[in-house]
């Protein structure tokens, strides 16, 4: 059912944003202190048994230095792709929903046999619900007690909080794919959906370079009103957690407002393709639209009036393949 606000109202939502102060500077360091380990990006060929498409198995230095796995697949015959120049190729890096990791690389296939290359990342402490993932969340085991999930894990403090390493991954994951000679650097595209979306959308505010920022239905949107409009999860598991932690709530929030895809949105100026599905129970609409309305760059939408969390699913893929070719050098878009 359509449960939020009606679309002319959705395409004018633009609350107010709940802000710290010190944003920019918990970023700015979280990300110094990262880049303080060396990368490390190792990409080692494996035998997918795919005769148009290489595979290599990825390592690199995520958070704290800690080892994040993921994928990175391209077009065995550079030739072919109409966007290789001079042996590099714009690389596609897609981050994975809600208790999913990297699977495998047959997952992985579109961007690859559309011509561009992909780096897949894996996600720290997940890859148990829907799809097998390879990477721990080692500093997990020192945290406060969390309700079952990752959205509460150490959300007493921005210092602490799960997203702090999974968005410090997820920018890594961009210098990763810098870091592979048959990627062009300034080609750099990112995309995902749920959970993805959401690290999608907070490379975009923190990486100020990008081709183009594709954030499908993202999570970490609006936190607050998520919360108050959905019973659904992952947004439910801050409500539980909050209804057994009464007296925590206003530093829930306080937490939370570090990781909120509206502030990255604020911040981000590269072009963006949003999706958003307006009987989403998930991720409710009002959030994404709050996200998109903000966003500080060229934007456009795709509204799919009748789906879920499901969203715009191989329609979407589609429009994104062809959106990131328009937006290669030659295609008249940026």
């Amino acid at each position: 059912m359509l449960f939020d606000l009606p679309l002319s109202e959705l395409r004018a939502y633009k609350p107010q944003r709940e802000e710290p102060p010190d944003f920019d500077a918990f970023w700015t360091q979280t990300l110094a202190d990262a880049r303080s380990f060396p990368l490390s990006a190792t990409f080692d060929r494996i035998d997918a048994g795919l005769a148009t498409i290489d595979v290599f198995d990825l390592t690199f230095a995520g958070f704290g230095g800690q080892p994040i796995k993921g994928w990175f697949l391209a077009p065995h015959d550079l030739a072919a792709s109409p966007y290789a120049t001079d042996g590099r190729l714009p690389c596609l890096v897609e981050y994975i929903g809600y208790g999913g990791g990297r699977g495998r690389p047959v997952d992985w296939l579109l961007p690859p046999s559309a011509g561009f290359a992909h780096l897949v990342m894996d996600l720290r402490g997940q890859g148990s619900t829907w799809r097998a993932g390879d990477t721990p969340d080692i500093d997990a085991g020192s945290l406060n007690g969390h309700h079952p999930g990752y959205a509460t894990r150490g959300i007493t403090d921005p210092e602490t909080y799960y997203y702090r390493r999974l968005i410090t991954d997820a920018v890594r994951a961009v210098e990763a794919a810098r870091a592979n000679p048959l990627v062009d650097t300034g080609r750099i595209a990112v995309t995902g959906g749920s959970q993805g979306g959401g690290q999608a959308l907070a490379v975009a505010g923190l990486v100020p370079d990008l081709l183009i920022a594709m954030p499908d239905v993202p999570f970490m949107c609006h936190w607050r009103r998520a919360t108050e409009i959905t019973d659904a999860d992952p947004y439910h598991e801050i409500v539980r957690y909050s209804r057994i932690h009464r007296d925590q709530v206003d530093r829930v929030f306080r937490t939370l407002s570090y990781f909120d895809g509206v502030n990255f949105a604020a911040r981000a100026k590269s072009p963006a393709l949003f999706s958003v599905a307006l009987m989403d129970q998930i991720c409710p609409p009002s959030t994404v639209f709050a996200a998109f309305n903000h966003y500080a760059g060229p934007k456009e939408i795709e509204v799919y009036p009748f789906n879920g969390h499901e969203n715009g699913e191989s329609i979407q893929a589609e429009r994104k393949m062809r959106r990131l070719a328009a937006a290669q050098p030659g295609n008249g878009r940026s």
